[in-house]
């Protein structure tokens, strides 16, 4: 058994340790005996110390509302655990090329919902939607004119268009970065082969003067998403499909304008209502026509092609401090809403 100076030697000790941590312990709550009623209190009081005003709130809305979910579904200890090996799995399972946790956020309307809010566009600007799990930094650069896509990759396609303004002007040397899935429905890096292959079917390309940009690629095709990990087995058990949409991704970014990550769809696709990750929105829906001079596809590049399809679309950006202006009235009327429901319930 300790004497008094030993248990004020090891409580010396440890108040030392907590302070090194920027702990005062004699701050703290006396955590025992916790119970349903008092456990959500108590943990707001243990992270009050916190110096990060805005990681303070986050963190107290999230431990309400999971506390309060856990109380209203009356999880089993069961079920608790079964969620945290399903969150172990989908951790495991990213790699620096896949990323399932994005994937999961894009199943549950998360990605979606946090794009809405903290991209909302007004005055004709192009429409944001979810960046998904296949995006790369590795992308490379083409000038204008040049193919994303090597050759036997899928079928042509000519991808053109202007980069604006809210007010018309066109925006010079914007950077955009594109990438999509080849003919077989697959992105490069879900190739085994990826890392000495390179990337494929992505490329980064800087605008004109004139705002102008134009590159070959081709024409993607809906896929399914990664079902072969916990996203998969989520939807499984949820009754829904794993498909998306045929689409091209857009990322735009230029001097002092709001940074725009974008897709755009195809009209006539088959799960074009029934996004697996509810990334469509109508206005980036678009129709590719078709190029059936064998003379202009050999000027664009198409060497072996008596056709191609095409597919035009200008984007427009906001700039940083209009992007500022939208975005606080969307936070606000997100919140008003919240507080509506609250207070209807």
């Amino acid at each position: 058994m300790s004497t008094g100076a030993e248990t004020d030697q090891i409580m010396a000790h440890a108040a030392k340790l907590a302070a090194e941590a920027g702990v005062d312990l004699s701050k703290l709550p006396k955590n025992l005996d916790m119970t349903s009623e008092t456990i959500t209190e108590n943990v707001h009081v243990m992270n009050s110390g916190c110096t990060d005003e805005r990681l303070k709130f986050i963190m107290k809305n999230l431990i309400n509302h999971l506390h309060d979910f856990v109380k209203e579904t009356s999880i089993t200890s069961e079920e608790w655990m079964s969620a945290l090996m399903f969150l172990t799995r989908t951790g495991q399972t990213c790699t620096p090329l896949r990323q399932e946790f994005i994937l999961l956020s894009d199943i549950l309307g998360v990605s979606s919902l946090v794009d809405d809010l903290n991209h909302p566009t007004s005055g004709g600007a192009t429409e944001a939607t979810v960046l998904g799990p296949f995006f790369t930094e590795d992308a490379l650069h083409f000038e204008n004119g040049e193919s994303i896509a090597s050759e036997g990759k899928g079928d042509y396609m000519w991808v053109e268009g202007r980069v604006l303004d809210l007010k018309g002007n066109p925006i010079s040397g914007a950077i955009i970065d594109t990438w999509e899935t080849d003919g077989h429905g697959k992105y490069d890096n879900q190739y085994d082969d990826r890392a000495a292959s390179g990337p494929e079917c992505r490329g980064r390309i800087t605008t004109t003067e004139n705002g102008d940009y134009f590159f070959r690629a081709i024409v993607p095709v809906s896929y399914p998403i990664p079902g072969d990990a916990t996203v998969g087995e989520a939807l499984k058990a949820l009754g829904r499909h794993v498909f998306r949409p045929a689409h091209l991704h857009m990322m735009l970014t230029a001097p002092g304008f709001e940074k725009l990550t974008t897709a755009l769809y195809f009209k006539g696709d088959p799960y074009l209502y029934s996004d697996a990750v509810f990334g469509v929105k109508s206005s980036l829906v678009v129709e590719m026509t078709t190029e059936t001079d064998p003379e202009v596809s050999r000027k664009r590049g198409f060497l072996n092609a008596t056709s191609h399809k095409v597919l035009k679309h200008d984007f427009v950006l906001q700039t940083v401090e209009e992007a500022a202006v939208v975005r606080k009235t969307k936070m606000e009327e997100a919140k008003a809403s919240v507080s509506k429901k609250k207070t209807a319930a």
